[in-house]
């Protein structure tokens, strides 16, 4: 039996996760968290084979949760589920140590396979992932200005370019308006530019974001 942990903000988007995963005669759903903290607690009352983590949620990101379970030599496995399309975030969550990366758009029977797959240790890649993982290997390196972000940088300069106020990102992310404005400062310096005008247009020409 494959044990399972939610990590998701959304209480919604946890119960359809949960409703596909279960239905599976092989997995078994052991506990849901919305947000690090619920998690923490979780995974100290219950061992899990796979984590599957959001990406996006307040305060630690699932990339930063993925940092943190690296450092302290977790064996958990974890599969990436994001509304994000695969050229924004999967490489990055990939090389942060993530097992999977699956989109919550896609087929729900792909979160299936993709968690029986992780589950053996083995990475599970969608064919666009493998394509982007080629051509990484088969092309000069020519990394993009935004390549260059922390994390936390690049997740400011999407909420940005998506029309959030720097109230709203320090809300929703647990940081203080004066860190988010760090941050904003450090993107706007890294990518040569002058305003949130220039970051948005910045983020459109570079699928970041949709226009």
């Amino acid at each position: 039996m494959i044990k399972v942990i939610l990590c998701d903000d959304h209480a919604l988007i946890r119960r359809g996760i949960r409703d596909t995963l279960s239905d599976a005669p092989d997995i078994e759903v052991m506990g849901e968290a919305g947000d690090y903290g619920e998690l923490r607690a979780l995974m100290r009352n219950h061992t899990c084979d796979v984590l599957v983590l959001d990406i996006n949620m307040p305060g630690r990101s699932g990339l930063d949760v993925l940092h943190v379970l690296k450092d302290e030599g977790s064996t958990v496995k974890v599969l990436i589920v994001s509304m994000y399309p695969e050229d924004q975030y999967a490489i990055r969550a990939l090389r942060a140590g993530a097992f999977g990366y699956v989109n919550k758009g896609g087929d729900p029977q792909l979160l299936v396979q993709a968690v029986r797959t992780v589950a053996q240790g083995r990475k599970y890649v969608t064919p666009e992932i493998a394509q982007m993982l080629v051509e990484s290997l088969t092309t000069p390196v020519t990394e993009n200005a935004h390549e260059k972000l922390s994390d936390r940088e690049l997740q400011t300069l999407v909420m940005i370019a998506s029309g959030k106020r720097l109230s709203d990102i320090a809300e929703e992310l647990m940081l203080s308006p004066k860190t988010v404005s760090v941050y904003r400062a450090r993107v706007l310096e890294k990518l040569g530019l002058a305003n949130n005008s220039e970051l948005t247009v910045y983020a459109i020409r570079n699928g970041l974001v949709g226009s």
